[in-house]
């Protein structure tokens, strides 16, 4: 197996090790640099689940059948083809790409409601289709993403986003339909929705200034808390919150309104988790409350590598600060989250609150399959590129 992997690493020299390396010799990259892990090493695990899911779903159209059957477009696919698609920019593995081609084609370019859905949980898969489009921008890939974009810059509207996880399903859409059309008009209306979100929504708004993370949605909002007395902050919705602000932030040309503002939010966001992480390196479901069904999860804690990740490698988190926790966070994740056949570890299946998917054990499986490893993917190529150093592309 170890052969075979390092035969397929050393088949895509140009497409992985020149990126990495510029003119280093491959053994230097078997050393780790400045307390980060050697490219090589962030890449091998991710390669080795990612490959298994290939394996279980050879077919992108083929419909999510669990439950119920879910059309392959919604967000917990979506999300996977985002982590998907940074994989294959890492790599350039022309499979990947091809998946994700084949993926929406098989669902027509479209939004699971149609194109007029205000949910963002269907337009989550808009992400992949503006990746895709800027590679070929042929105008049916993002026909059906323009309607339902353009209905609510048009509308009065700003109480679509009443739990965060909405955040990450649709804030990049905005903010990379705003960049990819030149129309700023979406990043003032991104702006309107993340506010109501933030300030307003449940009466007092979603963000605790006074511990610097969210409330998943009004339900959560005190007095509520969980059965140990703490303030319920869940791992994952945070989680979700952090990818938004750094999808956005890619998303969002230097010079455009509000940046600061989501970078000033990411930053205090991240100095909030520090203090919470666990000590095997995890953070708990339940943020605030190891005993309300504490336990590793990987979920949130690779949506907090991710955040970590990108925040350190473009200078907006301090390394001396953050590099620690970012890197204690990534070995318990490929230690303990990543098992020998691809499989994943530790994953609380979907729903919105710690209790939601348990008892998450080394052995449980979630409900959906996709989103894990779309969250893993994020994290990981997140922590290559910065292992790769500075002449990494961005």
């Amino acid at each position: 197996m170890h052969d075979a992997w390092m035969s397929m690493i050393l088949a895509r020299p140009l497409g992985i090790l020149l990126r990495c390396l510029g003119t280093m010799s491959l053994a230097a990259t078997l050393v780790a640099a400045d307390g980060l892990p050697a490219p090589e090493a962030v890449l091998r695990p991710l390669l080795r689940a990612n490959d298994h899911y290939l394996q279980a779903v050879p077919d992108p159209g083929a419909p999510i059948v669990g439950r119920k059957v879910w059309p392959g477009n919604i967000w917990t696919r979506a999300v996977y083809l985002e982590g998907l698609l940074a994989l294959h920019e890492r790599t350039g593995d022309p499979r990947l790409l091809d998946w994700a081609h084949r993926w929406a084609e098989a669902h027509r370019w479209g939004l699971r409601k149609g194109p007029l859905t205000r949910n963002a949980d269907d337009q989550a898969c808009g992400q992949a289709y503006l990746h895709l489009y800027r590679r070929d921008p042929r105008p049916e890939r993002l026909a059906d993403l323009r309607l339902a974009i353009a209905a609510m810059r048009d509308s009065d509207r700003s109480d679509d986003w009443t739990w965060i996880d909405a955040l990450q399903m649709a804030m990049p859409v905005f903010a990379g339909l705003g960049t990819t059309d030149q129309d700023p008009r979406l990043w003032e209306r991104m702006h309107d929705l993340y506010r109501h979100t933030r300030d307003r929504e449940g009466g007092r708004g979603l963000f605790s200034a006074d511990h610097g993370l969210w409330w998943r949605d009004r339900d959560f909002l005190p007095p509520m808390t969980t059965p140990g007395g703490r303030p319920c902050f869940w791992s994952r919705g945070n989680g979700w919150v952090v990818a938004a602000l750094v999808r956005t932030l890619q998303e969002l040309p230097a010079s455009a309104p509000h940046r600061d503002e989501y970078a000033a939010m990411l930053t205090t966001m991240c100095r909030a988790l520090l203090p919470l992480q666990r000590p095997d390196g995890f953070w708990n479901v339940s943020l605030m409350d190891p005993t309300d069904h504490g336990g590793p999860e990987l979920t949130g804690t690779a949506l907090f590598v991710y955040g970590m990740a990108w925040g350190q490698r473009t200078g907006l988190l301090p390394a001396d600060e953050f590099q620690p926790a970012l890197l204690r966070a990534w070995d318990a994740i490929v230690r303990e989250g990543i098992m020998d056949d691809g499989r994943l570890a530790w994953v609380q299946g979907t729903g919105k609150q710690p209790s939601d998917g348990q008892p998450v054990t080394r052995d449980s499986r979630p409900d959906f399959d996709d989103f894990g490893l779309g969250c893993l993917l994020l994290a990981g190529t997140e922590v290559h590129r910065l292992a790769c150093g500075p002449g990494s592309t961005p």
